[in-house]
């Protein structure tokens, strides 16, 4: 596990690290990077403790089909992460979404996300305005990023 201080390689890993865990839409394996007692603010929901995330994240992958997520850092310092993303999804209805946000991230001496501040915005899009092309789970080392594909 990577624990703070923080540099470029380590920060860049780190974001990486949480793309692949996210893309791989198990709620369980999410949570095992979150303190016992981390604290969330997502859009306009409160999250509190590991067993709250791994809750949440069950309701939002039920939600928001074929998840195809894109994190890029923004920023670093000693134990904080600065995070902008993008992900692409549907609903049971078939509409298409992208949404993008930032995150700020603040992590324990041991390595694991002590806080998660969210901020996201839903874009609707047409299934032919997709970007995001990969078979479900971690995005391939090839795949152009949130700033080669110009968002």
């Amino acid at each position: 596990m990577l624990i703070p201080p923080f540099d470029e390689k380590s920060s860049t890993q780190k974001v990486r690290m949480a793309e692949d865990a996210w893309n791989s839409r198990d709620p369980h394996r999410v949570a095992q990077v979150y303190s016992e007692d981390t604290r969330w603010r997502n859009r306009s929901e409160f999250v509190n403790g590991r067993a709250d995330v791994e809750a949440f994240l069950q309701r939002k992958w039920a939600k928001e089909l074929d998840y195809r997520l894109i994190k890029e850092l923004w920023a670093w310092h000693n134990d904080r992460l600065a995070v902008r993303f993008a992900y692409e999804w549907h609903d049971d209805s078939g509409n298409w979404f992208r949404s993008y946000g930032n995150e700020n991230w603040h992590f324990g001496a041991e390595g694991l996300m002590v806080t998660r501040y969210a901020c996201i915005n839903d874009l609707a899009i047409t299934e032919a305005q997709r970007l995001f092309h990969w078979p479900l789970g971690t995005r391939p080392i090839d795949h152009p990023g949130l700033s080669e594909l110009g968002l």
